[in-house]
C-alpha cells in the first residue's frame, strides 16, 4: 500500500525582526533625543557600576525568586519571544474536515494510518486515542491536562521577565543611591566643582532600571503571554476538533465547529480555498 504523503504543516518560523526593530528603535530614539535636545554626553553612560548594579542586581534577585533551572532558561525564553512560531488554523479545519470525511466513510478505524501524517504531535495523540476507542470525556481530560500544564510552563517562563522588570527599577535606585553616599562621603575632599558630575553619574543606574525594565523586561513578558494565549487557543480549536471526530459529527459540523476559532480574516481565507476547491474539482470532472 502507498505511503501518505507527508501533510503540510502550515508552520511559519523566523526571527521576528521588527520586534527586534521595534526595541533597537525605541532605545535610539530615547538616546538620540538625550543627545541631541539635552546634550547628553554618551560617554557618561560607560561606567562599569551601574550595569553590573542593575543587571547583576535582576538575575541574583531573579534566582533568589526562582528555581535556577527557571533562570537558566533564559536565552531560550528570549529566543521564543522575538521569533515567531505560528500555525496555520485555516489548514487544522481543512485536516479536520478531512478526517471527518474518511471517517464517515472507512469508519474511525482507518484514521489510524491517516493520523502518521498528521503535523501535530498532539493532533496525532488525540486522534490516536479516538482510533483506541477511549470514551470522550476521557480524552477530553487529558488533552485539556496537557494544554494545562503547557501554560503553567508558559506562565512560569513570563513571569521571570515579569519579575525582572520589577526587580531593575529598584537595583537601579540602589545603584543611584550608592553613587550619592560615595559622592556626599567624598564632598569634604573632592570640594564642590565635580559635586554636579558626580550626582549625574550616580543617575546612570536608575536610568538603566528604568529603561531595561519598559524596553526589555515588561515588553518581552507581554510577548511571551501573548505567544502562550495564542498557542493554547490553537491547541484548544484542535481538542474541539478531536471530540467532533469521535462523536461522529458530519464533515460540515465539524467544519462549523472549527470556523468558529477563526477571526474573521482567517475566515475569508478559509471561504477562498474552499472556493478555490470547488471549482477545481469541476474542472477536473468537467
Amino acid at each position: 500500500m502507498a505511503q501518505n504523503a507527508p501533510a503540510e504543516t502550515g508552520t511559519k518560523k523566523g526571527i521576528d525582526i521588527f520586534g527586534i526593530v521595534a526595541i533597537v528603535g525605541g532605545l535610539f530614539m530615547v538616546l538620540g533625543s538625550w543627545i541631541a535636545f539635552e546634550h547628553g554626553n554618551p560617554s557618561s553612560l560607560a561606567q562599569p557600576s551601574p550595569p553590573i548594579i542593575v543587571f547583576g542586581g535582576t538575575f541574583a534577585a531573579l534566582f533568589i525568586a526562582f528555581p535556577p533551572a527557571v533562570v537558566l532558561n533564559f536565552p531560550k525564553l528570549l529566543g521564543k519571544a522575538l521569533t515567531i512560531h505560528t500555525e496555520d488554523p485555516v489548514l487544522v479545519v481543512q485536516t479536520f474536515v478531512r478526517l471527518a470525511e474518511r471517517a464517515r466513510r472507512e469508519g474511525l478505524l482507518s484514521l489510524e494510518e491517516e493520523a502518521q501524517g498528521l503535523p501535530s504531535e498532539f493532533m496525532r495523540n488525540g486522534i490516536q486515542e479516538v482510533v483506541d476507542g477511549t470514551p470522550l470525556e476521557q480524552i477530553q481530560l487529558l488533552l485539556e491536562t496537557e494544554i494545562s500544564s503547557m501554560e503553567e510552563r508558559h506562565k512560569l517562563g513570563a513571569d521571570v521577565f515579569e519579575q525582572g522588570g520589577g526587580f531593575a527599577p529598584t537595583m537601579g535606585i540602589i545603584g543611584t543611591v550608592l553613587g550619592l553616599m560615595s559622592t556626599l562621603g567624598s564632598l569634604s575632599t573632592a570640594g564642590t566643582e565635580s559635586l554636579g558630575e558626580s550626582i549625574a553619574v550616580a543617575f546612570i543606574a536608575t536610568f538603566m532600571g528604568i529603561l531595561s525594565c519598559n524596553f526589555f523586561w515588561l515588553p518581552i513578558a507581554k510577548r511571551l503571554r501573548r505567544k502562550s494565549e495564542e498557542e493554547v487557543a490553537y491547541y484548544r480549536m484542535i481538542v474541539e476538533g478531536i471530540l467532533a471526530i469521535q462523536a461522529g459529527d458530519s464533515p460540515r459540523v465539524v467544519g462549523a465547529k472549527l470556523e468558529g476559532f477563526l477571526p474573521p480574516h482567517e475566515k475569508a481565507r478559509l471561504r477562498a480555498a474552499e472556493q478555490s476547491g470547488s471549482a477545481a474539482t469541476a474542472a477536473a470532472a468537467a
